[in-house]
């Protein structure tokens, strides 16, 4: 079942997103090579505890951080442990945390030091994708609008678009329907509606679009080993079009 929300539950979400963006920043201003990913995770945990929220991810389905940290040919639900950042590295953050009972979930990739051209390049298509895809984000359009969108600019870039894990709608669960794949034909689906919200998520590889799981039973990686990027929105469907949540005049 889809969950419409009302005006102020949107305003809700607002704030939680909000919280989300603005850990997010204080995280990706503490990147840098020889940083701990766990030290990053309890930075995280501190953060939203000290701004009234609460941290989605740990604990959801077994999960043991706040953040998700993929670095390099990870492509989601990395486990932030004692690795160390190395110069060059690619740094996926994905965060959630919950405010009044909604949730709010945002991802981006960061370039660590000096990263190389085709590096560069990677992140600046998956978040071009990304915009793609909310770009389609109105009543009326077809929820594959914005999964064919994604698929063509990445595609079109020289890029893979994962496969096997995808966005979905968010309210007061992480995961809400309808699902929201990167890839497939425009026109089907669900029709958008006013009040729904998408986490519209992007994860783009370099080579191929398969992936493996690690033996912690989480940890995501590219199958061929080339890097990925993963850059993500919790957006709301409003009559004026597309409201990025939590971020201002978005």
């Amino acid at each position: 079942m889809i969950h419409l929300k009302a005006p102020e539950e949107i305003e809700i979400m607002d704030r939680a997103n909000r919280l989300v963006h603005t850990i997010l920043d204080r995280l990706g201003e503490e990147l840098a090579p020889g940083v701990v990913l766990r030290d990053l995770d309890r930075l995280a945990e501190s953060l939203t505890k000290q701004m009234g929220g609460k941290p989605a991810f740990k604990g959801y389905g077994g999960f043991p951080a706040s953040v998700c940290i993929s670095v390099n040919d990870e492509v989601v639900h990395g486990i932030p442990g004692p690795r160390v950042i190395q110069p060059g590295d690619l740094v996926s953050l994905d965060f959630g945390v919950i405010v009044d009972g909604y949730y709010g979930d945002a991802a981006r990739t960061f370039p660590v030091g000096d990263v190389d051209p085709e590096g560069v390049r990677l992140l600046t298509v998956t978040r071009a994708s990304l915009e793609k895809g909310v770009e389609q984000v109105h009543v009326g359009s077809r929820v594959s609008d914005v999964s064919h969108a994604v698929q063509e600019y990445a595609e079109g870039q020289g890029y893979s678009v994962v496969r096997d894990y995808v966005g979905h709608g968010i309210g007061r669960a992480l995961h809400e329907e309808p699902q929201v794949p990167n890839f497939g034909e425009p026109g089907r689906g669900p029709r958008l509606q006013e009040g729904m919200v998408l986490a519209i998520e992007p994860m783009i590889n370099e080579g191929g679009h398969g992936v493996t799981v690690d033996e912690d039973g989480w940890t995501v990686r590219t199958a061929d080993g080339k890097r990925s990027a993963h850059f993500e929105y919790s957006v709301a469907v409003t009559a004026n079009g597309p409201r990025i949540l939590g971020i201002e005049g978005a």
